[in-house]
């Protein structure tokens, strides 16, 4: 039988894959570093050989997959090419696999794994679904209609999927290693859009998704009331946002997404709009947009004594302020107390004033030193030029966290996209010590 082997399996989209091809009763192993990941949890759990790297690994008449961070000179790749075997760049693999269902990329600078996350479960309810999310989760069903994934723009690693459907949530400066500016983030999405087969859903409140141009229907949600799907009547309950949904200005339903804030309502639109053009009935999609349990940090919520400490990605100032206003809405009588670590200098660096803008929306603001990454130089930057633009801003360190013990009564808000989470966990650790 012929084995997938993963190079670099414990990349989140390798891992989301090698689980899906594992479900499918392919065989599958993989190689890694020897550090521990939590990508690797599932692949664990589902008896995936997980080996360090070796080009004693690389044996004829595998099929093999490498991630993306990976290049030619990689001892496993050597070892492959020397045997004369092809190697498939992890994007590549994934273009050519996708082929196989009715496709649905969801992209876009924020909301992606959200969106992704939301679609898979609804879709799932009803039609054998198969989905890759960004955070290391993959699912795979033998006889799937459907295959869900999340689409990274970075690098344009998008522009190696020719999907049936696309969603595009919004488009943002992000990656500024990368991306020039906004414009530049925009001819990629331009370029992806060219390549959907069957019709782009998109959220026609953003002014650069409005400009897309496409060879097959672009069908628009949000807010404005030019949009094809309209929300209206937003009301916060006690489990979510209600809202009613028009379809070119004719009611079509009343839903509840779990999660507070626009942004949630503005994922359910997506996957409403694509359930609604594959012909999945809105008594279908009402009652599981309500159940779904969410994606790993994304708002991940835990109460200690009378605090409620919330871990999330967010690391862009878009991400940042939606994650403060959603807090504020689901607990408006708490103060909101947030901890971020920045990720990346370049990033520090090019919307220092935007994070300080979207962070001084908190009560009260604690720093953590800036996640640098391999990739980039320092430059002068620190943490200190960010904790100078937000008034009464304070630096922490995961040595020290007692000092957010005095907001007892508080929610506490872990954001980062680098390793933020070993600040939340010295905290809990703190806090549940006797």
């Amino acid at each position: 039988m012929n084995t997938y082997h993963f190079i670099g399996i414990k990349g989140s989209g390798m891992s989301a894959l090698a689980q899906i091809l594992h479900d499918m009763n392919q065989q599958v192993q993989g190689s890694d570093v020897e550090k521990n990941f939590f990508t690797q949890v599932p692949l664990e759990k589902k008896g995936i050989p997980l080996l360090p790297f070796n080009p004693e690994n690389i044996q004829g008449g595998q099929t093999l997959i490498a991630s993306a961070a990976y290049g030619q000179d990689h001892p496993e790749i050597k070892k492959a090419h020397e045997l004369g075997m092809d190697v498939k760049p992890y994007p590549k693999f994934l273009g050519d696999f996708i082929s196989n269902f009715t496709s649905i990329a969801v992209t876009g600078s924020h909301g992606k794994t959200s969106t992704t996350g939301l679609l898979s479960h609804v879709l799932g309810a009803s039609k054998p679904t198969s989905y890759l999310i960004g955070d290391g989760t993959g699912k795979g069903k033998e006889d799937s209609e459907y295959f869900v994934f999340e689409a990274c723009e970075y690098r344009r690693h998008f522009l190696n999927y020719k999907p049936d459907y696309c969603i595009m949530t919004n488009i943002d400066f992000d990656h500024p290693d990368y991306f020039k500016n906004v414009e530049d983030v925009f001819t990629a999405f331009q370029e992806m859009a060219m390549q959907v087969n069957k019709a782009i859903v998109a959220c026609g409140d953003d002014r650069y998704l409005q400009e897309m141009h496409a060879n097959v229907p672009v069908v628009f949600y949000g807010f404005n009331s030019d949009n094809d799907f309209q929300a209206r009547n937003l009301e916060r309950t006690d489990v979510g946002m209600q809202f009613d949904v028009y379809v070119r200005n004719n009611l079509y339903g009343t839903f509840i997404v779990p999660g507070f804030g626009e942004h949630n309502v503005l994922n359910a639109l997506a996957v409403i709009a694509i359930c609604h053009y594959e012909n999945i009935s809105a008594d279908v999609v009402e009652p599981h947009l309500k159940t779904f349990a969410g994606v790993k940090r994304r708002f991940t919520e835990k109460v200690i004594g009378q605090q409620i400490l919330i871990d999330d990605y967010a690391h862009h100032p878009t991400e940042i302020a939606a994650t403060i206003q959603a807090t504020k809405n689901k607990y408006p009588d708490k103060q909101v107390i947030a901890v971020f670590q920045p990720h990346t200098f370049t990033r520090t660096k090019t919307f220092l004033t935007e994070f300080a803008e979207s962070l001084s929306k908190a009560d009260q603001v604690y720093l953590c030193d800036i996640f640098g990454s391999a990739r980039e130089n320092q430059g002068q930057l620190t943490i200190h030029d960010l904790q100078e633009k937000i008034p009464g801003a304070k630096l922490i360190d995961d040595g020290d966290m007692s000092v957010l013990r005095s907001y007892n009564q508080g929610v506490v808000l872990f954001m980062g996209a680098g390793d933020i989470q070993k600040y939340q966990q010295a905290y809990e650790e703190l806090l549940t010590a006797h």
